[in-house]
């Protein structure tokens, strides 16, 4: 069994095996319920990034979540993978704020953060680099987000002398704010 919470793999996990196999696809489980009271937010693994911003917006602007890029990237799949996302530097990987899931095992019970231990929530964020259960729902804390943001692009190619600006970052990005950062 593959489990795709958005397909958006770009080795195709949730498709390609050589052997045969059933997909569940949680595209139909995405509910997002945001509490601004708590500063938390219970994300159904179907849900997309896209959905989790606008439905974390739509409850407050003062709020967001530090996810990937994507729009269309399931969360399910950005969680459980750790989820380099936007706002790294300054909160981490979007798995260092699941503070909760709820997760189904093969013999059928459900499982939570309390339940299961820390070494399986441990894994199920990143760290096992494997399936665990089907993770239907997740918990996470919800991060500041100044209500005026700045962004500048500046494109470069590896002939353009790409490689030592990122050595530069490399050397400055430790004594720069935690606000600033490239892509």
């Amino acid at each position: 069994m593959r489990i795709r919470s958005g397909g958006h793999n770009f080795d195709g996990l949730s498709y390609v095996s050589s052997v045969p196999f059933i997909v569940l696809d949680m595209c139909n489980i995405n509910k997002v319920t945001a509490d601004v009271s708590t500063a938390t937010a219970w994300v159904d693994s179907g849900a997309t990034n896209g959905e989790l911003y606008y439905h974390i917006n739509k409850a407050t602007s003062a709020y967001g979540f530090p996810s990937g890029l994507w729009a269309n990237v399931g969360v399910g799949g950005i969680l459980s993978g750790g989820g380099y996302g936007m706002l790294r530097r300054k909160y981490g990987l979007a798995g260092d704020q699941v503070i909760d899931a709820r997760l189904i095992c093969a013999d059928g019970k459900i499982l939570t953060r309390k339940t299961m231990g820390e070494n399986l929530f441990w894994a199920i964020r990143g760290g096992g680099g494997g399936s665990f259960g089907v993770v239907v729902s997740w918990k996470v804390n919800l991060v500041h987000v100044p209500p005026v943001v700045s962004i500048f692009k500046i494109f470069r190619t590896l002939e353009q002398d790409m490689t030592n600006i990122f050595y530069k970052w490399q050397s400055v990005a430790p004594l720069l704010p935690k606000e600033l950062d490239i892509r």
